[in-house]
């Protein structure tokens, strides 16, 4: 089980828009558990999606001789950097778990298919705890504000590549904890204090400060990419020019409008 090093904070965007949409179906009749991704079959044998299951058997207190059968949709590009994972993830621990009639925190299971799926579980501005424990037990995941709290909020999303990701974020990032010195530092010494000011500027829905963080941590978050041995590459010319073309409008305006 891989655990986080520091607290983070997401917002949960409206389905509306992106969504991943799960049918889950149970029966001693299905001779084995199985899953399809968009209308393909996909191996069950999933560690992550093995753990998953485990975990709601047991909350359920029943035994793997009533197999499930999963179907899962989403509509927006798998593994290329939109949290597809956590989406996949949390609405399949969601299924599962209303299929069980389970009535626990859901985060803690969602977190052991995806880490980040612990806070898409919930709605809203969500962060997601490091937590203490060896067994992750306390690794779960609150809400800092509901869906309703910033309406004015509006988040925009370039799709600078469809590809899949050469690194996988999990693989990535275990590799950023074993080889960077970068992400320790800013674990140990930034990321504290960045926590703290997101919060307030989330609840006083401060947007210069809450678009400085951002900006400021997606920037640290490449540089601990490229201290990683071998480095982990995830921005492209497209996401370059973009990121100067949001700058440049910033300065234009003088101050943070996007």
């Amino acid at each position: 089980m891989i655990l986080p090093i520091n607290d983070s904070i997401s917002v949960t965007l409206s389905s509306e828009q992106m969504h991943a949409k799960t049918t889950v179906a149970k029966s001693t009749s299905f001779e084995a558990d199985r899953i399809w991704l968009n209308g393909k079959e996909e191996n069950i044998c999933n560690p992550r999606l093995v753990n998953c299951l485990r975990e709601v058997r047991k909350r359920a207190n029943v035994d793997d001789n009533e197999h499930v059968h999963i179907c899962s949709m989403n509509n927006f590009p798998t593994a290329a950097g939109l949290a597809s994972s956590a989406a996949g993830y949390a609405c399949l621990v969601y299924a599962l778990c209303t299929l069980f009639e389970i009535k626990d925190d859901f985060s803690e299971i969602a977190r052991q298919g995806s880490g980040s799926a612990c806070r898409s579980i919930h709605g809203g501005f969500v962060q997601w705890h490091m937590g203490n424990q060896e067994n992750g037990r306390d690794s779960i995941a609150s809400v800092v504000e509901n869906a309703t709290h910033w309406p004015d909020l509006r988040i925009l999303i370039l799709v600078a590549s469809d590809e899949q990701k050469k690194v996988a974020s999990s693989i990535g990032m275990k590799r950023s904890v074993e080889t960077s010195a970068l992400i320790h530092y800013r674990a140990e010494t930034i990321v504290p204090d960045r926590i703290r000011r997101m919060r307030k500027a989330i609840s006083d829905k401060n947007f210069e400060v809450f678009a400085q963080l951002t900006m400021e941590d997606s920037n640290q978050l490449h540089a601990v990419c490229l201290d990683t041995y071998p480095p982990c590459v995830y921005m492209n010319t497209v996401s370059h020019a973009i990121v100067q073309m949001v700058h440049q409008y910033n300065e234009i305006f003088k101050s943070t409008k996007v």
